[in-house]
């Protein structure tokens, strides 16, 4: 793979990268600087990626493992970036802002709660962005199974919801 070829097929995702970094480390400089350590272990495997099969699979794992392997190391100080991806969607004010922000922490506290894997895929899926090829290549699981454990998660959270808000409605 020569540099063109890692420009178009590997930095291109950095941007889709950075959510996904920020949100396991808590930090935004600290995934600024994993995901430049993370490009240098990229182009030093360039050889190895030229002929793999799925590279954005390959890209988003290994910057899960250096995350992990990060994490090992120290413990991190979180910063909610999450929070801060999902509010940015709604340009309200006043009331309706106020809701959104409150329904937002009412997910999250929920997706917290969901086994680990239905809680990994819902938020590669859903917070990340990522395309299931794309989540099949970190997790190693297959397709179906994916979308079995996304469908459960997003039945969990909007069960839990309707509990909450039905629970508030009967005041």
């Amino acid at each position: 793979m020569n540099a063109t070829e890692f420009k178009q097929q590997v930095i291109s995702l950095s941007d889709r990268l950075y959510p996904m970094v920020t949100r396991m480390l808590g930090n935004a400089e600290t995934a600024e600087d994993a995901i430049q350590e993370i490009m240098i272990r990229l182009w030093d495997k360039r050889r190895q990626l030229k002929h793999h099969p799925n590279v954005p699979g390959f890209v988003f794992l290994t910057a899960r493992n250096y995350c992990l392997d990060l994490l090992k190391k120290s413990k991190p100080v979180f910063d909610d970036a999450s929070e801060n991806h999902i509010t940015n969607v709604t340009e309200n004010n006043g009331p309706a802002e106020l809701e959104w922000k409150e329904l937002n922490v009412l997910v999250q506290d929920i997706i917290k709660t969901l086994p680990d894997q239905q809680l990994e895929i819902i938020t590669l899926r859903d917070l990340d962005g990522l395309e299931y090829k794309e989540i099949e290549g970190i997790t190693n699981l297959n397709v179906g199974h994916i979308r079995v454990l996304l469908s459960r998660a997003r039945k969990q959270v909007a069960l839990e919801l309707k509990k909450i808000y039905s629970y508030e409605g009967k005041h």
